[in-house]
């Protein structure tokens, strides 16, 4: 029996004071030379519409004249979707990835824990993606703001002194205003640690990226300023944004209602919980415990609050609404379903924007089960995020009552994909566009899509819908 059809299904439990004086705004001086931006393969415009058809396997013809760029906006966490980011630029560099803020595992937990704010790991990560990578200078600030310290406490301090104090080999290749730029902000991220006498910063598999980050979001108050100064540091082409669905300074906790009425406060907890330890996080295969049941819906709630009583209603980034208004595609990516990607579709305002679009809204399918969707089929994916972008679950006076195919109407599945594909169910929510997209198999988390093929089917599916809008005008 499909799973979105009838009420919630059970997992089988096989399943696996006063500040210090701020240090004078550094100078930003960007000595990256542009580089031309890399032309994108043309979009075929004659695709046929598809119903469980298979992607092309070969690249797109180069032939055709070149059309602009199209324009993007994904649905995603930090991890997962990071894959194709590569493979995307090929295609088009008018991206907005907008990433939630909730994230509390890692060394984001430990900023989180000490200094406060919302989480920033899976903001810099996607950033990092995106960062020049074209000459000697681009791979060294790459390097330095993607290491993360040992795993040993003090190993870990050792080497944050060495790279707070300039003298570590990671600073090899960068030009002093760079240095300077990137060293102030670090410095300042210490600065804030050591004004906490009565928390002790653990620096264990800390990443160099996530504390210049939060160096930076405390100095100017601004999460925004702080994506916008990384953003130019890495050199992220100026039409690609990096949109935190909601824009804060404070602290955004994340929780979840199971259908048997549990309540799981933290991100982490949902998706990986570790114990309470400081480790780092497998987000691959792993045999952590089953939910004892399916997860109903997610929550913003307080940060001192445990249960349902304490949801909160934070506002949504405008720009992220004012991109969801005008992109030419909108794609929920692979990953987590219920913390990478519902986090950002629960907020008042984005379910209605996304039903009201006429363009391709695309679904990738994950090529695995994990911890939150275990026993999921492909329409259970969709009915989760149906009910989520309609909050069918929260504020009663909030919800709305669109139906699957005004928020998806393209199914994107990885070929050898261990989702079962209910034709029949996806029919009878309106999805008939089910395209299989070639995939490779990866030793850490399974069935993954090949990035190539992906991005070319994607492609492919846009500028169908381009040209069918050109022909309607």
């Amino acid at each position: 029996m499909a799973d979105s059809c009838l009420g919630p299904p059970s997992i089988s439990k096989a399943s696996p004071p006063s500040p210090l004086l701020r240090p004078p705004p550094p100078q930003l001086l960007f000595p990256f030379p542009s580089f031309p931006k890399p032309i994108p393969r043309p979009l075929v415009l004659s695709m046929a519409s598809l119903h469980c058809s298979s992607s092309p396997s070969s690249s797109i013809s180069n032939s055709s004249p070149r059309l602009s760029q199209p324009s993007l906006l994904v649905f995603s966490g930090g991890t997962a979707f990071n894959g194709v980011v590569e493979e995307l630029k090929q295609l088009t560099t008018r991206v907005a990835h907008v990433l939630p803020v909730s994230d509390d595992g890692g060394s984001t937990a430990e900023i989180v824990r000490v200094l406060g704010g919302p989480a920033v790991g899976d903001i810099r990560s996607r950033c990092l993606r995106l960062s020049d990578q074209s000459n000697a200078e681009a791979l060294a600030v790459r390097r330095l703001l993607g290491h993360r310290l040992p795993l040993d406490p003090k190993d870990a301090k050792s080497q944050w002194y060495d790279i707070v104090e300039g003298e570590h080999s990671f600073w090899k290749g960068v030009s002093k205003p760079y240095s300077e730029t990137i060293r102030a902000f670090l410095v300042y991220f210490q600065n804030e640690i050591l004004r906490r006498p009565n928390e002790s910063f653990c620096f264990s598999n800390g990443s160099i990226g996530n504390f210049f980050f939060a160096g930076a979001r405390i100095f100017f108050q601004s999460l925004d300023a702080a994506i916008f100064l990384f953003s130019r540091v890495s050199d992220i082409p100026a039409e690609s944004l990096v949109l935190p669905v909601i824009s804060t300074n404070d602290r955004l906790t994340l929780g979840c209602e199971l259908w048997d009425g549990t309540i799981i406060r933290g991100q982490n907890e949902i998706s990986h919980p570790t114990n309470g330890f400081m480790q780092p996080i497998d987000k691959g295969c792993s045999s952590v415990p089953a939910l004892p049941s399916r997860i109903k819906r997610v929550f913003y709630m307080s940060s001192e609050g445990g249960n349902s009583l304490h949801e909160v209603f934070p506002m949504v980034n405008a720009s992220v609404l004012d991109q969801l208004s005008n992109v030419d595609c909108i794609v929920y990516a692979m990953g987590s379903l219920f913390t990478s990607v519902c986090p950002s579709l629960v907020l008042r305002g984005i379910g209605e924007i996304i039903s009201s679009r006429n363009c391709p809204k695309v679904l990738l399918l994950n090529g695995t089960h994990d911890r939150e969707t275990s026993g999921f089929s492909a329409s259970g994916f969709v009915t989760s995020i149906t009910d989520t972008l309609n909050r069918k679950y929260g504020d009663p006076d909030s919800c709305l009552e669109n139906l699957p195919n005004q928020y998806i109407n393209t199914l994107l599945v990885p070929k050898d994909g261990q989702i079962p594909i209910d034709v029949q169910c996806l029919t009878s929510q309106g999805i008939f566009d089910v395209i299989m997209v070639e995939s490779l198999c990866d030793p850490k988390v399974g069935v993954i899509f090949n990035p190539k093929s992906l991005i070319d089917t994607l492609a492919n599916l846009i500028g169908r819908y381009m040209s069918t809008n050109v022909m309607k005008d």
